[in-house]
């Protein structure tokens, strides 16, 4: 598992600072542009597992990269290049300070607040009588907090972020309109690929102008759960688990092995067998979200590719 980048420490031309995220390091050039490397770190629990995933950093990047360019008449998006597989550069944002996730289904964090009893998520009800996976009868919105690495995403509602000033009203008003349109496009995009969207989040920043653009990953395994329509209904009716792409399947083996990221659990081992089977599960969702034959990128030295690909690049 030696051919992953898990780390990194470049010096580009005109490089102001580096930000080291859970999963993804961006550097600023000059304060104009930032380099967001997508490294092959797994995180889960808001923990990062100690060892990398082949190829998941290629995977997320070109995924996003598929999905901003596929939403972009709906929501401008800081995107401007993509020089290296694992590698996007965009216009400097200042981030918002809460991720908009929003749901179609309740599934993961919604189900398991439900199974403990709760019927209001982020100040948003959901309807009695619902099963795990069930689809919500309208999309529902549920903020989260965004934490610094090691930390856990704490949910809020948007009176919460309206009464401290996280966003101003104005601001959130066009989050959520953002939102609710990237979802329906992600949804139409999954469906004619024979998937359902379950779930997502959304990032969003503001450029020097202040104008607001979605940032980050969209769509990708890590920031999304999908399901495979064919048979879902049928599995409902069973009251059967449901076949899923997602990250999903990684919280579940964790899960099972006594760890869900509370104080004082140990992150199980994971063995060189599973991580590849990991690998391979992103993989197979990359090729069913886009219809596209995953190509791996030549991973013999990841650090110098990339090094090279941005430099080039950034002096072009």
């Amino acid at each position: 598992m030696s051919n992953t980048i898990i780390d990194t420490n470049f010096s580009f031309p005109g490089q102001k600072s580096v930000y080291k995220g859970k999963v993804r390091e961006v550097y600023n050039i000059n304060d104009e542009q930032l380099v967001m490397i997508a490294t092959d770190r797994l995180s889960a629990f808001d923990v990062v597992m100690p060892k990398g995933i082949p190829f998941k950093g290629q995977i997320l990047n070109q995924i996003a990269t598929k999905m901003m360019e596929a939403t972009e008449d709906l929501v401008p998006n800081w995107l401007t290049a993509t020089p290296d597989p694992n590698v996007a550069v965009g216009h400097l944002c200042e981030p918002f300070k809460v991720e908009m996730v929003i749901r179609g289904y309740m599934s993961g964090h919604a189900a398991r607040e439900y199974k403990a009893g709760k019927r209001m998520l982020c100040g948003v009800a959901m309807p009695e009588g619902m099963k795990e996976n069930d689809k919500f009868p309208q999309p529902i919105i549920t903020p989260a907090t965004k934490a610094e690495m090691g930390d856990h995403d704490e949910d809020i509602s948007r009176e919460d972020i309206l009464k401290r000033g996280i966003v101003s009203e104005a601001d959130y008003e066009i989050l959520e309109d953002y939102t609710r349109k990237l979802f329906q496009r992600g949804t139409e995009i999954a469906a004619s690929r024979g998937l359902i969207l379950v779930d997502t989040k959304y990032e969003f920043g503001k450029t020097k102008d202040g104008k607001i653009v979605l940032i980050d990953e969209i769509h990708t395994p890590d920031s999304s759960r999908y399901f495979y329509a064919d048979g879902y209904q049928d599995r409902q009716d069973r009251g059967e688990a449901q076949k899923q792409l997602s990250k999903e399947f990684v919280r579940q083996w964790l899960i099972s092995k006594g760890f869900q990221g509370l104080e004082g659990q140990k992150v199980p081992e994971m063995s060189d067998d599973y991580i590849t089977s990991v690998s391979e599960r992103y993989i197979e969702l990359y090729e069913n979200i886009t219809g596209e034959t995953f190509v791996k990128a030549n991973v013999s030295n990841i650090q110098d590719r990339i090094a090279d690909n941005v430099n080039r690049y950034l002096n072009s």
